[in-house]
């Protein structure tokens, strides 16, 4: 009779996704939630602003550049590409559920997303644009001059208006519905015996202890090169280039893992060109273990799980210009 009445207790709590409503494990790491509440209009205004290379000097780079929404929010190469082709000092981070940071860029200089959205258009290495020019050009469209008009009533685009839609759109860009996430849910079925493993190992390891919370990772900073010497020939010194303390020498903020067979090359240095070669590393100088071959496999192959549903929407497209101006002749 027990066990009659508890199965009807479960099918009744069920929800509609097919987890038990009491099923969710309680685990360093928890599911990542969709946003509680969007603002259409900016989100809408953001998203052609995040992928219009207007914002930059040359007309030719975006923020989809270095954050290419289709490879995982990131640009799949050891250090950015920028203005007049210059090479980045670091790697580009991923996106993707960049709003669960506690703070963005690798050595925390930006406290929020929009903070972090004025840096790029700005910085010669990158956008190479300024503020003045980036708000010229924006004025001299007809339809973000509608678009900005109608969202913060007739006032003037401003670069905090800018900033802010554009972090409004980047905080849509959420990954849930992982397998690991359905598995924290009460899916038993989700995860493979060989993932499971692979996350108890990462857990009894020590992974765990800068690796938690819904991005596994983003809410904290670490030296990289806890327990030996990290050797790399990147220059930056993380977050003493913001603090100057010689203490926060080579901290960084702790990347998300969401998504992170998708975001190599890793570190921000880009040095490590496969997630079993990072892997290794990080077991090496942050923990001071040597992992086996199986060790190795069982831990990337429990990472994959982490990969959640990619942001989907159409590219932005502008409404016709109501200009009746015809084109120039070519070459006139």
């Amino acid at each position: 009779m027990r066990i009659l009445v508890k199965g009807l207790l479960t099918i009744f709590l069920t929800t509609s996704s097919g987890y038990s409503a009491f099923a969710v494990k309680n685990e360093p790491i928890t599911p990542i939630k969709k946003p509680d509440s969007i603002n259409h209009e900016k989100v809408e205004l953001g998203k052609k602003l995040f992928f219009d290379p207007r914002l930059s000097k040359s007309g030719f780079i975006s923020c989809n550049s270095c954050h290419n929404l289709s490879m995982g929010g990131t640009d799949n190469i050891k250090t950015s590409i920028g203005h007049n082709w210059q090479q980045g000092p670091i790697n580009s981070p991923t996106v993707l559920n960049a709003s669960l940071n506690f703070v963005q860029f690798w050595d925390g200089r930006a406290v929020n997303l929009q903070e972090q959205a004025a840096g790029p258009i700005a910085n010669p290495g990158e956008m190479a644009s300024t503020h003045p020019l980036a708000l010229e050009v924006l004025a001299s469209i007809p339809e973000y001059v509608r678009y900005f008009s109608a969202i913060y009533h007739k006032s003037p685009i401003t670069i905090d208006n800018v900033t802010e839609v554009i972090a409004a759109f980047e905080s849509t860009l959420v990954t849930p519905n992982s397998r690991f996430d359905q598995w924290l849910k009460g899916d038993e079925q989700a995860l493979t015996k060989q993932e499971l493993n692979g996350y108890q190992l990462f857990k009894n390891k020590g992974c765990i202890g800068c690796h938690n919370g819904p991005a596994a990772g983003g809410n904290s900073f670490q030296k990289m090169g806890l327990v030996k010497p990290f050797k790399t020939n990147n220059p930056s010194e993380g977050l003493k280039n913001v603090t100057g303390k010689l203490d926060d020498q080579y901290k960084f903020k702790v990347p998300t893992l969401r998504n992170i067979e998708l975001t190599y090359p890793y570190f921000h240095d880009g040095s490590a060109q496969t997630l079993s070669e990072a892997v290794d590393v990080m077991a090496d100088v942050q923990l001071g273990l040597t992992l086996t071959t199986t060790e190795n496999t069982q831990i990337v192959a429990f990472l994959k799980t982490l990969t959640g549903d990619q942001p989907s929407f159409l590219l932005p497209q502008l409404p016709p210009s109501t200009d009746k101006t015809p084109p120039p002749t070519p070459f006139n």
